[in-house]
């Protein structure tokens, strides 16, 4: 039996050999090296033959003692650190022992220094000249990697010491700052060795991390000193993100996202971070979308990664980095349009139409680019994008096929079709046959099915419905064939479809209860108290109605006040419904006098006229109260 092979360590994997390593068996020179200081252990005693003279015990022989020896350590010429014998016990001889303490006494020594900043200025220095000297052997020897490839192993072990500077932020970076290093990162982004530049990303990703500083989950904000210390790390990570953009950090890791080859794991995974370090500024720095978008060649490069076929974590995540660059900017929104994104993003989406997301990244994907189309929809001109690329038509195929894209398709027409710049939508809307299709959802048909995909929440839906049906009585014209079968849609089947809208009422109605209470009582609190009820506390209590029911509850009323002007039938039986909940259309009119009390004086143009929103709820609520 042959037991060097048993006890011998498996072979490294062929990758392993990229890294430097420590050799198979060290050397003396490197064991002194590691070796603290202790007595030399005796010599074992030589075995004897029984004849007074030694000899060397064969591996035979010493696998038949320690095999067929007592279990329970009664050998005394077992070794005296396996109490379970040699089999029980770790499978190593003392010499084998005695090289794993040196290494374990190595390791504690490194796990438990702690980093001061003298040592960190050292370590910076050190790292300037690494990477100078590599600099120099590449220049030197360009076309023959033997000679520098020393000293770039050197360079990625010395990135590697970067990472724990994330403990301290406050105290380590000014240091990288002031002693070049971070300019020295951002030149190595453009290093010839992709694998250093990959390195190099992975470090900053991890510098700028938005965690960094933060403080751990133990910290009270409400400590002086904890707050000091949180406020230091963010001025001196803002201090180390603004030195690395004066370095064209921007520009270095687009141009890095265009030389690295996603087929290959480790530059799959560079561009991985490089989208991390994107989000990391973003974060730290919102503004910064636009100089992004302005400067550099980041959109072009989102918008051909989101349009490719295959779907991985990349994909996903440019989405992502696709919907933070979108948000609050009109610019980037243009600069979208400019580049066809719409096009792109209605391509994107309509794998969808037939289909569910194959897991939870990919639904992710799914709502990146929904939100990225609902951000779009926002100005005018996408609108108008939005209806030449066909988009009413692809949107009324998902809300047909009742997929999990479903309810996110009746979110995206209800920002496509709002406000007067919306008027085209809504027209293509009834021409090709959405009304049908609409009710079907409207009505709940379906609706097992969404519940079993974990969709959208049911009110948020009703709320999107609710909005495309506004947009829809407000924007056609009275009189067309257009507006004509809208109102038809209420009347059929016993005007079921009024019924339903009433039920969405009351639901909000409901939700908005509550809410009402507890701003009563802080109200009759703050006015016992004297305290003065500002500007800003009303603007809060609106927001909290406005989220938890109130502009569901003034959308149902004001489609509900349309369809009884149009049809008097619809009218006597909202007012048959309402009776039997003891309400009349006086509550209808209550909350649509409410509705136009709150739309804002800032929507009014410069020659102070009324918003014709607001022009149009008045005149339902003179033609309503002479109902009553």
């Amino acid at each position: 039996m042959d037991v060097d092979k048993m006890f011998k360590l498996p072979a490294l994997p062929a990758s392993a050999g990229q890294k430097r390593k420590m050799p198979d068996a060290p050397t003396p020179e490197m064991l002194k090296k590691y070796r603290v200081a202790e007595p030399e252990p005796e010599a074992p005693a030589p075995v004897s033959n029984g004849k007074g003279k030694s000899r060397a015990a064969t591996v035979g022989e010493e696998d038949e003692e320690e095999s067929y020896g007592p279990v329970d350590g009664g050998d005394e010429d077992g070794d005296a650190d396996d109490d379970e014998g040699r089999f029980f016990g770790g499978g190593l001889n003392s010499e084998q022992n005695q090289i794993l303490d040196i290494f374990d006494k190595a390791g504690d020594e490194e796990e438990t220094a702690v980093l001061t900043v003298p040592a960190l200025r050292r370590q910076l220095a050190k790292f300037e000249r690494i990477v100078t000297k590599n600099a120099e052997q590449r220049g030197k020897y360009p076309d023959d990697p033997s000679k520098f490839i020393e000293s770039e192993a050197d360079l990625d072990t010395a990135l590697k010491q970067f990472l724990p500077l994330t403990q301290n932020p406050g105290q380590f970076y000014p240091e990288i700052v002031k002693s070049g290093a971070a300019a020295l990162l951002a030149n190595l982004l453009s290093h010839e060795n992709t694998d250093i530049a990959i390195d190099v990303i992975e470090i900053i990703q991890e510098l700028t991390d938005e965690d960094v500083g933060a403080g751990g989950d133990d910290m009270d904000e409400e400590d002086e000193e904890d707050a000091e210390k949180a406020a230091q790390a963010r001025m001196a990570m803002a201090e180390f993100i603004d030195e690395l953009l004066n370095n064209s950090i921007l520009d270095l890791l687009v141009a890095n996202l265009g030389r690295l080859d996603e087929s290959e794991d480790s530059d799959s995974r560079g561009v991985y971070n490089i989208l991390g370090v994107f989000e990391n500024l973003l974060s730290f720095i919102p503004p910064l979308a636009d100089q992004i978008v302005s400067e550099t060649t980041l959109l072009p490069w989102l918008l051909k990664r989101v349009d490719k076929k295959e779907f991985d974590s990349n994909k996903q995540y440019a989405s992502q980095i696709l919907a933070i660059l979108l948000q609050q900017s009109r610019e980037n929104v243009l600069k979208l349009g400019e580049l066809d994104g719409m096009e792109v993003i209605l391509k994107s989406l309509s794998q969808y139409r037939k289909k569910d997301p194959s897991d939870g990244e990919e639904v992710e994907f799914m709502e990146d680019m929904f939100n990225c189309l609902c951000t779009a929809l926002a100005e005018p001109e996408m609108k108008e994008a939005f209806l030449e690329a066909e988009g009413v038509e692809l949107m009324i195929i998902m809300m047909k096929e009742k997929l999990l894209a479903r309810t996110r398709s009746i979110k995206v027409l209800d920002y496509a079709m709002q406000t007067e710049d919306g008027s085209k939508n809504c027209e293509r809307f009834v021409e090709v046959l959405g009304l049908k299709t609409f009710f079907s959802a409207f009505m709940g048909k379906g609706e097992g099915k969404k519940k079993k995909l974990n969709a959208t929440s049911p009110f948020e839906d009703e709320e999107h419905m609710l909005g495309i049906l506004v947009s829809l009585f407000t924007n056609l014209e009275s009189d067309t064939p257009a507006r004509i079968r809208l109102i038809a849609k209420f009347i059929e089947n016993n005007y079921e479809k009024v019924e339903r809208l009433l039920e969405m009422r009351e639901v909000a109605e409901n939700r908005l209860k509550p809410v009402d209470k507890d701003i009563a009582r802080e109200r009759r609190v703050m006015e016992a108290n004297e305290e003065e009820i500002d500007e800003e506390t009303e603007a809060e209590w609106f927001l909290r109605r406005a989220e938890a029911g109130l502009s569901a509850l003034q959308n149902a009323d004001y489609i509900l006040g349309w369809v009884c002007m149009e049809d008097d039938g619809a009218m006597a039986h909202a007012k048959t419904m309402l009776g039997r909940k003891d309400q009349s259309l006086a509550n209808v009119v209550a909350v649509l006098e409410d509705f136009a009390r709150n739309i804002g004086d800032e929507s009014e143009g410069d020659d102070g006229e009324v918003p014709l929103q607001k022009v149009v709820i008045q005149q339902l609520v003179n033609y309503l109260n002479e109902s009553l």
